[in-house]
């Protein structure tokens, strides 16, 4: 039996193993003659073809491609409190399954705080709006333009026609059919997000690590510090504008408490959300709260109004650069150019991604532009 297993062996050891550096590919020819005149031509068409190739994919593709750079953007905004949960857990799906309950339960409180307000608000705008219109005859001035061009009827069928027959919803979106698309391409970006988001936050590290293989081996750890500290940026960016928008909503929410608003939490829960926005967030905010105050008297509108333009300039003077000048260290005039280009390329999620995006190129020019003109 010992005889048979070496006599097994022996015939194993003999059969043929082919390696890959044995392998005959031919021999290699003559390089290609680059100085002729038909490379070149070639050469350019084809670059020429491909890039009107992508520019074409990438306008196509819009869409898809703001969803992916808004997923990566809040990825990058999270990022922080999953790294501080994970330095405690050491394991990052734990620590990101936790982030985002976190974040889906305060966006469904938010919800349930602020959306029964709001169709109450408009149940008793369309219950009231006869009596207002009625109200309007006592009004000299209407009075005598209603005489003249009938203008207190026509209110009335305008208001029957968008409200009690529904055809205010359906106009604003082009039809029934409209509705329902806007709704499900709604439903489908929150939900696209949402999972880009999750998958981008669950693998920035291993994602990051890609990404930085593809620059050479002796500049690679440079590159991996400052893409680093890009992401730390958008994390702290993101972080402050949180704190300056719940900083706002506390004062809405005080203010409404004074002047004795209606609906005070579902105030400043909306301004919570609302402040977030770059620019025209708080233009918003004080036309919310102006109209919700006009319902009470005009008296407390004009002092609401008066009294959120002062604190939109403390929180521009005071506030968010003591912030800002803390993590992100950008200029003001920087920050206002960036969130108007944004605004007017991508509109709002352009204003939203300018300011971290201007953070980063600065950075870039400071640790890599800056340092050889300094140099040469």
């Amino acid at each position: 039996m010992a005889q048979i297993k070496r006599v097994f062996r022996k015939s194993s050891d003999k059969s043929p193993q082919t390696k890959k550096s044995d392998i005959d590919f031919g021999e290699s020819g003559s390089s290609i003659n680059t100085s002729h005149p038909f490379y070149f031509g070639f050469l350019a068409a084809t670059g020429a073809l491909v890039a009107i190739a992508i520019l074409q994919a990438l306008q196509s593709a819009s869409q898809v491609f703001i969803l992916l750079i808004f997923s990566l953007f809040l990825a990058m905004g999270l990022n922080p409190a999953v790294s501080f949960l994970q330095s405690r857990t050491r394991k990052r799906g734990l620590s990101v399954s936790l982030v985002v309950v976190g974040v889906l339960l305060v966006v469904t409180t938010a919800a349930l705080v602020v959306i029964p307000p709001v169709f109450n608000q408009i149940n008793d705008f369309v219950a009231g709006a006869p009596q207002l219109i009625d109200s309007l005859r006592n009004n000299q001035t209407i009075s005598k333009l209603d005489q003249h061009y009938g203008l207190i009827k026509s209110l009335q069928d305008k208001f029957q026609t968008w409200f009690a027959d529904g055809k205010i919803l359906t106009g604003a979106f082009g039809g029934v059919l409209g509705v329902g698309k806007t709704v499900l391409s709604g439903a489908f970006a929150t939900l696209t997000v949402l999972v880009l988001t999750l998958y981008f936050l669950y693998s920035l590290p291993s994602v990051t690590k890609v990404f930085y293989r593809l620059t050479p081996r002796s500049r690679r750890e440079r590159v991996s510090k400052i893409g680093d500290a890009i992401i730390a940026r958008i994390g702290s960016f993101v972080g402050s504008q949180i704190l300056i928008a719940f900083f706002a909503s506390i004062f809405v929410f005080v203010l409404g408490l004074a002047l004795s608003l209606p609906y005070v939490a579902a105030l400043g829960t909306l301004i919570l959300f609302v402040a977030l926005i770059p620019l025209v967030g708080h233009f918003i905010g004080s036309a919310i709260v102006t109209l919700v105050a006009l319902t009470q008297s005009p008296t407390k509108a004009l002092l609401a109004l008066i009294l959120y333009t002062a604190y939109v300039q403390i929180e521009n003077y005071i506030i968010t650069p003591r912030i800002m000048r803390r993590t992100l260290a950008i200029p003001g005039l920087v920050t206002i150019v960036a969130a108007l280009l944004g605004t007017s390329l991508l509109g709002l999620v352009g204003g939203v991604l300018a300011v971290p995006i201007a953070a980063a190129v600065l950075l870039l020019m400071d640790e890599v532009v800056f340092k050889k003109t300094d140099n040469s």
